[in-house]
């Protein structure tokens, strides 16, 4: 089984979330929170920060820990055919927004990065972390947990 640890901003504004369009190699697209791989050695904290800035242009700071995810890919159903089974466990904080420019991640996977108004989420082919973090933003649970998303229609892994 490999294994990814990743930290997720979920950036809510008048009403809006800061949604990053990710493209695959394979060049379907997604929409996702801004945020990606912890590097060896990396807080999540700062990791947070740095996948907000490379992904969106902009700056952010962490206001609080939302909750973290864990959530198990079958290799069946990877983007990537081929793989094994794939751990991804998500950090999830509450950032906002404080200066910088929306712009494309410069020879990244990121296409664009909108203010998206809440309810056209539902309507957004998008990754189950979208769920999840909205879910913990929404109702902040004390254990930081919300129950796993149900993949499949417009809801991806």
């Amino acid at each position: 089984m490999s294994f990814r640890l990743a930290a997720y901003a979920v950036c809510i504004e008048d009403g809006r979330v800061l949604l990053a369009r990710h493209v695959s190699s394979r060049g379907g697209s997604t929409w996702t929170l801004p945020g990606g791989g912890v590097e060896h050695a990396e807080d999540p904290f700062d990791a947070v920060v740095r996948e907000v800035a490379e992904e969106t242009g902009c700056d952010g700071v962490v206001e609080r820990l939302l909750g973290v995810d864990s959530r198990v890919v079958p290799a069946a159903e990877r983007a990537v055919p081929g793989g094994p089974d794939h751990q991804n466990v998500g950090v999830f904080y509450q950032v906002r927004i404080v200066g910088g420019q929306l712009r494309p991640e410069p020879n990244g996977a990121t296409a664009e990065s909108v203010w998206t108004p809440l309810p056209d989420v539902s309507r957004l082919r998008r990754s189950s972390l979208v769920d999840v973090g909205l879910t913990l933003a929404r109702t902040l649970p004390p254990t930081g947990h919300v129950a796993a998303v149900q993949v499949g229609g417009l809801i991806q892994h």
